[in-house]
């Protein structure tokens, strides 16, 4: 069953944001250093596909593949992508922002796919390699940004040490914004990130 929000923003669609952009455009759009702030540097773009990832009691998610169950945009197969990692000099964790651009209703359907999954599955474990790490899944409120947005927050325990990581997607007309990282980067951050993702001009 469509959500309030994707009947609503059908209409939208047809009206502005509605013709896919490319990837060159989306990199434009990418959040920098200087829209960071002070503190802030980019990290190098990591190779996907490398990782020696196995994903365990949960089908949905190792159907997806292991991006997907990270939390790192796996899953999402569309052409038109652009994505940049930074990190803070504070040590207070990174964030990382990836860009989609397709038709709505696909942007709809592959977003709310994954975070169906990763919230069908409250508590997994993947293998890095031999090492195995615990997830655990928690829905949470979603701001009321753009015409359709999901957030969840995601704990990671190995060896004794917890990560929490916040992944907020918003889809606006026919783009895709997912903003990951430290709580409190992604709060600080995200409203900016949509506002340079879906600039008009």
């Amino acid at each position: 069953m469509e959500s309030a929000a994707q009947r609503s923003d059908d209409n939208s669609d047809a009206k502005q944001n509605s013709i896919p952009l490319s990837s060159a455009q989306l990199r434009e759009r990418l959040l920098d250093v200087d829209d960071l702030g002070a503190g802030y540097a980019r990290k190098p773009d990591r190779p996907s596909g490398n990782d020696d990832i196995t994903v365990l009691r949960c089908p949905a998610l190792a159907d997806l593949g292991a991006d997907a169950a990270t939390g790192s945009g796996g899953g999402l197969d569309f052409p038109r992508s652009a994505k940049a990692a930074f990190t803070h000099s504070g040590g207070s964790g990174e964030v990382t922002e990836e860009l989609y651009s397709d038709t709505g209703r696909k942007l709809s359907h592959g977003t709310g796919r994954i975070f169906d999954a990763m919230t069908g599955c409250p508590s997994y474990q993947v293998l890095a390699g031999s090492t195995p790490i615990d997830i655990t899944t928690q829905e949470i409120p979603a701001p009321r940004l753009g015409g359709e947005p999901w957030s969840h927050l995601l704990a990671f325990s190995s060896g004794g040490a917890e990560t929490v990581v916040k992944q907020t997607a918003i889809r606006d007309g026919s783009v895709l914004l997912i903003v990951s990282g430290s709580p409190a980067h992604v709060d600080r951050h995200l409203d900016t990130a949509l506002t340079k993702a879906t600039a008009t001009g």
